[in-house]
């Protein structure tokens, strides 16, 4: 396995921004909406053959001709003066029918990725994915940020719509993000790299739906922007996040009454302060959240997610 360079673009200490699909795809949405903004190049794959198995095989006159792989490829661009490599994942490299990596290979690719970093010198690297929280879906997300160094603490508090996971109610400190878009970060402190992991709400009860949430997906866009020092429009967001509001909210009409009561109760969640922890009570209780869950569980099957 290998990186394969397709060209070797000449780039002043960029950032690397990457990520993969997890729940409501809000890092490759982001990541995806920035690289269609800053005009980037692809420059660079990672071989696909010995992490993934092919999504399909293409038959021509009875004969087998071509077998098509997951892609996770590298992108640059030299915008307004800045040096940016991204990288997007279609899949990650997962073992036992998971939907996020783990085991040796999603080592691997960690490590892939952050040698193309090394490579050029990057000066900072980013990830992006999903934090499940107790929140309505009408309500602003915010942005979840996990610094890999304590130097980084403090640009972390200056980024508005965006608390440190560590303060979140009932974190005590602490937390876990699942997959490469957490792994990268952990794989780059140990090579003494710098990176911190951008994470947009998705309400809990939208977590088990097939449905992108890209309302997070633009406040991560917007805190990137803020990061990467850059002018970004988020307006190219607003066409889908107006659709998937519709069909979110189709889903919820669905819901039995005494659900949506239940749900209802999270638009009175607590938010907190960037830079502050949240209040240890508020108008909703861990009891209703426990009891809003249950209810959902019940009503429909989802395999256990998280990024």
């Amino acid at each position: 396995m290998a990186v394969i360079y397709h060209s070797e673009p000449k780039l002043n200490s960029p950032a690397l921004i990457a990520s993969w699909p997890g729940i409501g795809d809000i890092g490759v949405i982001a990541v995806g909406t920035l690289r269609r903004l800053v005009g980037a190049e692809e420059f660079a794959e990672i071989e696909p053959y010995e992490f993934f198995y092919p999504k399909r095989v293409y038959i021509r006159n009875g004969e087998l001709k071509d077998m098509e792989f997951p892609a996770s490829k590298f992108y640059y661009s030299n915008f307004n003066g800045r040096s940016i490599i991204i990288f997007i994942g279609d899949e990650q490299p997962a073992e036992g029918g998971r939907r996020y990596a783990d085991g040796p290979k999603a080592y691997q690719m960690a490590n892939m990725v952050l040698d193309v970093a090394v490579k050029f010198g990057c000066s900072m690297i980013y990830t992006s994915g999903a934090a499940v929280a107790p929140l309505h879906h009408t309500l602003l997300p915010q942005v979840w940020a996990v610094p890999n160094s304590e130097r980084l603490l403090e640009q972390a508090r200056g980024y508005k719509n965006t608390v440190l996971m560590s303060n979140m109610e009932g974190r005590s400190g602490g937390g876990a993000i699942t997959g490469l878009n957490g792994l990268l970060l952990g794989v780059a402190r140990k090579r003494g790299l710098d990176a911190t992991c951008l994470m947009g709400e998705v309400p809990a009860y939208l977590q088990g739906f097939p449905v992108p949430y890209p309302k997070a997906s633009r406040a991560v866009l917007q805190v990137l922007g803020k990061a990467l020092d850059i002018d970004i429009d988020t307006a190219v967001l607003e066409t889908l996040i107006e659709h998937t509001d519709r069909q979110i909210e189709t889903i919820y009409d669905s819901l039995p009454a005494q659900i949506k009561e239940q749900l209802d109760k999270l638009k009175h969640v607590t938010r907190p302060e960037p830079g502050a922890p949240v209040p240890s009570s508020g108008p909703i209780t861990e009891e209703d959240k426990k009891r809003i869950m249950e209810d959902i569980d019940k009503m429909f099957k989802k395999e256990p997610k998280g990024d």
